[in-house]
């Protein structure tokens, strides 16, 4: 053997005192800072989530749900009226309905149409003859108010099957509703109980409880649960192509990994928000309490990524995991409707800048319970035999 070998290591020395002295798997001191003072940047753990986060390019559903989420956010205006006709067609002007009226009772009829927009009614000297205008085309849903033991029975003639059916429908049930809250009232000497009285009405906008109650949470909610699917999925591939082995070779520990990993997917969900939100106010629709939503989403972000990975690392199947995650969430989401306040009704409190103190009270809650959980997880994680997986 030539004499330019190195020679062999001392019993109990390690490998990273060999070579040229660079650190190893047991971290020997260098000329720069120690492992103590490296810098936030050069953390593994943020070397796993920048890792996990550049990988999300290649997931094609992922790039799909979040074009889908941008779409929805920035064609809100458009998307709040189209969707709001599709449960409240009576909120779109779509020109006048005119109904024709015929009957005993024809003169409570025409007095609620009198009040409604949209609506004109032509009265006919007879049920026949309100029949005959409809069938010549000449209205476009006939009403015949008769008596029936002392009450108005209205019989509705209606189209079906045609565009303008939906608006029709929608109309002529308004017009009926206020014939029955005015003879409701006419009649209350003869009821047993006094009825309750109304609130003034309010020229509110009809696209204002859709938006605020469907539209923002929807954009806020999707968010966490994407992140908490990705999450598992991040996890038990590892697991199952056999990479976690090669990251433990780093060095890293279990805990570092689902750390990593945890972070990625907790930080996209508030960055989506932000950009939503943004997108949102450029469309004129304004969100109030921007820091505590965000502390909600977070809050929930963390919650639903931290089930993921423990499921991860608890069953070590991408399959199984993703089942009970799906199961759980889905029955936790559905248990907080029983809270004093449901997370979806948090959010649209604090957008519409009218929190109580429950509203509060429950934000503190979602930020507490994320802490303990999380915290959970990592000693689970810390337990868990890394072989094992």
């Amino acid at each position: 053997m030539s004499g330019d070998s190195s020679p062999a290591p001392q019993p109990g020395s390690s490998a990273a005192e060999s070579g040229d002295g660079s650190n190893g798997a047991t971290g020997g001191p260098s000329d720069g800072d120690g492992p103590s003072e490296r810098s936030l940047l050069s953390d593994p753990r943020l070397t796993i989530a920048k890792r996990d986060l550049a990988s999300l390019r290649s997931e094609k559903t992922i790039v799909l749900a979040l074009l889908i989420q941008l779409f929805v956010a920035a064609f809100s205006s458009f998307l709040v009226v189209g969707l709001t006709s599709l449960y409240s067609p009576g909120s779109v002007s779509a020109g006048e309905v005119v109904v024709g009226v015929g009957g005993e009772h024809d003169d409570a009829l025409v007095r609620a149409a009198e009040d409604q927009q949209g609506v004109r009614t032509v009265l006919y000297p007879s049920p026949e003859a309100a029949r005959e205008a409809y069938h010549d085309g000449d209205v476009h849903a006939t009403l015949l108010a008769g008596d029936s033991d002392g009450r108005i029975a209205v019989e509705v003639i209606a189209p079906t099957g045609s565009i303008e059916t939906t608006l029709i429908v929608d109309q002529v049930r308004t017009l009926l509703e206020a014939v029955e809250r005015t003879e409701r009232i006419a009649r209350s000497d003869h009821l047993d109980n006094t009825p309750v009285p109304l609130p003034d009405e309010v020229n509110a906008s009809p696209y204002f409880g859709f938006t605020y109650t469907v539209l923002v949470p929807l954009l806020l909610f999707l968010p966490p649960f994407i992140s908490g699917s990705v999450a598992v999925d991040a996890l038990t591939e590892e697991i199952e192509r056999g990479t976690l082995e090669l990251l433990r070779v780093a060095p890293l520990s279990l805990v570092d990994i689902v750390d990593g990993k945890a972070l990625a997917m907790i930080l996209i969900a508030p960055t989506q928000a932000v950009l939503w939100i943004a997108l949102l106010s450029t469309n004129g629709i304004g969100v109030a309490n921007v820091p505590q939503i965000l502390l909600v989403v977070t809050a929930l972000t963390t919650l639903v990524v931290t089930l993921g990975l423990a499921l991860g690392v608890l069953t070590a199947k991408r399959r199984q995991a993703q089942l009970l995650y799906s199961v759980l969430v889905i029955f936790g989401f559905g248990a907080l409707t029983f809270a004093p306040e449901h997370p979806a009704t948090t959010v649209a409190k604090l957008a519409v800048d009218s929190p109580t103190t429950a509203t509060t009270l429950h934000v503190a809650a979602y930020a507490v319970a994320a802490v303990v959980l999380f915290v959970g997880a990592r000693r689970l994680v810390a337990r868990t035999d890394p072989e094992g997986l």
